[in-house]
């Protein structure tokens, strides 16, 4: 029989040990070792094992397990201490894995997890490890747990002896469970029927509501804030290199989370001015971890030293300046830090949406409305997604079914729902709520299908960005594969609502963009690196004849042709002003608008692929006009159309009114005093900030939403006729 797992509680945190204590009271200890643990725990007694009443593995059963303590752990770390967590597997596959507790060996943990399993043969495989930030953690031993000999429906307290396969004699220390055992039935309740982070819910101030809270949110990865670091810079670091230098990075580690500085070339004192965030799942906090590298080329990086950070002693809706003195080595590192309270990150089902609240829906557009502070700029707006159901998926099993799941990206934000088992028309019916950022953000949807033994397989992805969005419109969208540029089997039915800052919006264009954490490295295209040279080769080929065309006027080739550019010159240069120079830019913007809205309906795309020669005219088609994207703003993005008239209105009013040395000074005055008012300014080039949101041609095509022909098959790429 396969072995079958399921996580149903995930990191669930037993704050009151009293909910076990009669149980565990009753019971006396239970010892047992990786070698020995399957003939004590075969012994019948009062350790609460029955071998005569050992459970058939024909049913299927759930297994909670209550992770308490360790005694007496292995010492791992040089000061004498260890940083231990502990992971659980079951055939093979990590089911669970517990909080780090720094710097102690005899930890507290009290974490449970509940688990369904259908075969009782395969034993409960539980491993301890050192935390090493940025190296291989170090082994602290092992023990069996043997499922087939315990007691149902009791809390068995269990002490297992931790050893080390190939050093046997060696005390590594024990661990202290307490685990029951019973048959599944109806009773027990599926993850995705638990109520999520309700809108009711984040007005309850009670503690034990504090406390369920912070479980759901570890459990459904939903954070209670934002953690906002600028890496400003490292001070007196230490030499690794043989020239006396070196050639440092920083490596930060929240929980799960990573991140990786640039690396500062050949400098003891590195400049990062690097900005990014983090989520803060605990309420109380975490542990920000750091650790500064030397990068060698061609050979393993040289540790330089770590510094940690209890966020917890940090007050919240504050900037904090810290230096960090790195413990292993000489140095440190400068940053500023800010915790930042995020209320909208939610999961809910159909019944209970904050924006279909007309009371809250009113209140959250007056926050967000065209007058209101500027105090936070990231908090843009919020993004309300209604995951409802999904029809004619692939089949990823060899039953000719699928276990499909939903994931849910905005940036670094991931949510997922629940997987509904043997079903290729699910029905999700959950409600996703994310802080907006950036409106120019891209929400993605991917549907998996979940394996026991493996990595989730694809079935279909769907690109929708942020501008995109028309509120309170449920459309299904037509699936398509993971390079985004055809489609796939099944549609996915979404619902959205965007509400945001427009002054927000535009400032945040200019600032650079959120970099994404966790991006599949881009493979190389062949299709692509041709598309590319095509378009240079345009360019340059539009220079070329711009460069002929006036040499032929100086040359007088054509005397009526020089006679008008003559004429022309003399005019312009005359009665030329500054403020023209973004005057005529309005001129063409508002030219291609209307260009744009003649051609509207011609540019609708048909979700219905055509044959593959018409597709290759199209690609050559918008390989052209993507020169023109970046000469004249054909409004490809109208927020960024607008956004851009309104700068240069106000820039060509500007330039009519004051004289052009008063804004010179004043752009003088402020680059040299920029340092001097925030020395730990991060700089950045507003106009390359506005550029890298105009979306590539290729995002264009990947962005473009299909339209589903119920009258043919996917694999038919035909393009319906207009009429």
């Amino acid at each position: 029989m396969g072995c079958f797992i399921g996580v149903l509680l995930v990191h669930e945190t037993h704050t009151d040990s009293r909910l076990l204590a009669g149980n565990v009271c009753a019971l006396p200890t239970h010892t047992s070792t990786a070698e020995e643990q399957d003939k004590v725990m075969g012994a019948t007694g009062a350790s609460g094992v029955n071998s005569d009443r050992a459970l058939p593995s024909s049913e299927m059963y759930q297994l909670d397990i209550v992770l308490k303590r360790g005694h007496n752990l292995a010492i791992r770390d040089r000061g004498g201490t260890s940083d231990p967590y502990v992971k659980f597997k079951l055939c093979g596959k990590e089911v669970f894995r517990s909080k780090t507790i720094h710097k102690n060996l005899n930890p507290v943990w009290d974490e449970g997890t509940k688990l369904l399993v259908d075969s009782l043969q395969e034993p409960l495989y539980v491993k301890v490890f050192d935390y090493d930030f940025g190296l291989q953690d170090d082994f602290m031993g092992s023990a069996y747990l043997y499922l087939e000999s315990l007691e149902q429906q009791r809390a068995i307290p269990v002490n297992l002896t931790l050893q080390d396969p190939h050093y046997p004699d060696v005390d590594l220390g024990t661990l202290e469970l307490t685990v029951t055992l019973r048959p599944k039935d109806g009773s027990i309740e599926e993850p995705h029927r638990d109520t999520m982070l309700l809108k009711r819910t984040w007005r309850r101030s009670s503690k034990q509501q504090s406390v369920r809270l912070a479980e759901l949110h570890r459990k459904h990865q939903l954070w209670r804030g934002i953690v906002s670091i600028s890496l400003i810079e490292g001070r007196d670091l230490c030499p690794m290199d043989p020239n006396g230098l070196s050639d440092p990075y920083a490596k930060f580690r929240l929980g799960n989370q990573k991140y990786r500085s640039k690396t500062m070339p050949k400098t003891l004192c590195p400049q990062w001015r690097e900005q990014f965030d983090l989520h803060l799942y605990e309420e109380t906090g975490g542990v920000l971890e750091i650790a500064v590298w030397d990068k060698d080329t061609g050979r393993r990086d040289d540790f330089i030293g770590r510094c940690t950070l209890d966020l917890s002693t940090l007050a919240k809706e504050h900037t904090h300046r810290l230096e960090l003195a790195l413990e292993e080595s000489r140095g440190s590192v400068v940053l500023l830090l800010t915790l930042t309270a995020s209320s909208h990150v939610s999961i809910a089902d159909l019944s209970l949406t904050p924006l279909d609240d007309p009371i809250e829906r009113r209140e959250i557009m007056g926050r967000y409305g065209m007058f209101r502070p500027l105090s936070n700029l990231k908090d843009v707006g919020i993004v309300q997604v209604k995951v409802m159901r999904a029809e004619g998926l692939m089949a990823a099993d060899v039953t000719g079914k699928s276990d499909p799941f939903c994931v849910l990206e905005l940036n670094n934000d991931r949510l997922q729902t629940h997987t509904i088992y043997k079903n290729l028309n699910p029905e999700w019916n959950k409600v996703f709520t994310f802080n907006v950022k950036d409106i120019h953000s891209v929400l993605e949807v991917t549907v998996f299908d979940e394996d026991r033994d493996r990595s989730a397989d694809f079935l279909g992805k769907v690109a929708i960005p942020l501008l995109h969005i028309q509120n309170g419109e449920q459309k299904g969208y037509v699936l398509k594969n993971k390079e985004m540029t055809g489609p796939t089997k099944g549609l996915i039915y979404l619902e959205s609502d965007v509400i945001y800052s427009t002054v927000k919006a535009g400032l945040r264009t200019i600032v650079p963009p959120e970099q994404k954490y966790i991006e599949e490295e881009p493979k190389v295209s062949k299709h692509l690196l041709q598309q590319n040279f095509n378009r240079v080769k345009r360019c340059i080929l539009f220079v070329i004849n711009i460069g002929t065309f006036i040499n032929s006027c100086f040359e007088w080739d054509s005397p009526q042709r020089s006679i008008s550019a003559f004429l022309f010159f003399v005019v312009v240069v005359w009665n030329f002003e500054l403020y023209m120079v973004p005057g005529a830019l309005l001129l063409l913007l508002t030219w291609n608008y209307f260009i744009t809205a003649g051609r509207e309906s011609g540019d609708t795309v048909s979700a219905v692929w055509e044959e593959e020669e018409e597709e290759k005219d199209d690609k050559d088609k918008e390989v052209s006009e993507s020169v023109c994207v970046c000469v004249t703003f054909n409004w490809t993005v109208p927020f960024l159309s607008w956004l851009a008239i309104s700068v240069l209105c106000v820039a060509t009013v500007l330039l009519y009114l004051i004289p052009l040395r008063y804004l010179v000074l004043a752009w003088g005055v402020n680059k040299f005093t920029k340092k001097l008012r925030n020395p730990y300014l991060i700089e950045n080039n507003e106009v390359l900030d506005f550029l890298s949101r105009v979306p590539s041609d290729v995002q264009v095509m990947q962005y473009r939403e299909l339209k589903f022909d119920p009258g043919q098959s996917p694999s038919k790429r035909k393009k319906t006729n207009p009429g």
